[in-house]
C-alpha cells in the first residue's frame, strides 16, 4: 500500500464534489430563481433600504437581512442569501484570515445584485480557497487554526478544512433543492 497524504484527499472531496453534483447544477441560475422567495418574510439579498431585518449588511446597492442573536424560529432564506453566506461566511472571510485575501465580512462586503454575480464571486471564492488548502501542504493542515477561528483555533487545519467542506455541501445542495422547488411549484401550467 502506498502512502497517501492527506492534502490531496481533503480537496478531492470537495473538488469532486464540486464538479460531479455541484457546480453544473448552478449553471444558468435566473435572477428570477436568485431571489426567489418561496415563503412570506424570507431573509434574502435586497437592494439598499428595502428590507425589513434588524441588520442589512454590506456595502454597495445590495444588503443581506440577518438578525443578532438570530431570531426562533429562524427566518427562511432565498437563494441569494445562502449564496452570500457561503461566498462570505463560509469562504471570503476564511479566505482573508488564512490565504491572504483582502479583510471582508458581512458588514463590508458588496453583494452581488444578480445571479450572474454571484457565481462569479462564488468562484472565485472556492479557486481561493481551493488554491489555499493546497498550499498547506500536509504540514500545514496539522499546525493550529489560530485566533481567526476561536474558540477552535487551537484545532487543526485540517479540522477547518473538514467544517469548510461540509458548510460548502450543504448549503450549496440547499440551493440546488431550492432551484428544484422554484422548477416544480412555478412551472407554467398548460
Amino acid at each position: 500500500m502506498t502512502d497517501q497524504t492527506w492534502n490531496p484527499l481533503l480537496r478531492d472531496q470537495i473538488s469532486w464534489h464540486w464538479a460531479n453534483q455541484l457546480r453544473d447544477r448552478l449553471d444558468g441560475l435566473t435572477d428570477d430563481e436568485y431571489f426567489w422567495e418561496p415563503v412570506p418574510d424570507c431573509w434574502s439579498v435586497r437592494p439598499r433600504g428595502t428590507g425589513t431585518a434588524p441588520v442589512q449588511a454590506g456595502t454597495g446597492a445590495m444588503t443581506i437581512d440577518f438578525a443578532m442573536p438570530e431570531p426562533e424560529p429562524r427566518p427562511f432564506t432565498t437563494i441569494a442569501w445562502r449564496l452570500g453566506h457561503v461566498i462570505v461566511g463560509v469562504l471570503a472571510m476564511r479566505n482573508a484570515a488564512h490565504f491572504g485575501r483582502a479583510a471582508t465580512d458581512y458588514q463590508s462586503f458588496e453583494y452581488a445584485g444578480t445571479a450572474d454575480e454571484a457565481l462569479a464571486q462564488l468562484d472565485a471564492e472556492y479557486a481561493t480557497w481551493l488554491a489555499g488548502v493546497e498550499s498547506l501542504g500536509d504540514t500545514g493542515l496539522a499546525r493550529p487554526c489560530g485566533e481567526a477561528e476561536a474558540p477552535y483555533g487551537e484545532r487543526p487545519m485540517a479540522s477547518l478544512v473538514l467544517h469548510i467542506n461540509r458548510e460548502l455541501i450543504h448549503h450549496l445542495s440547499e440551493v440546488c433543492l431550492l432551484r428544484d422547488l422554484h422548477l416544480h411549484t412555478r412551472r407554467e401550467t398548460s
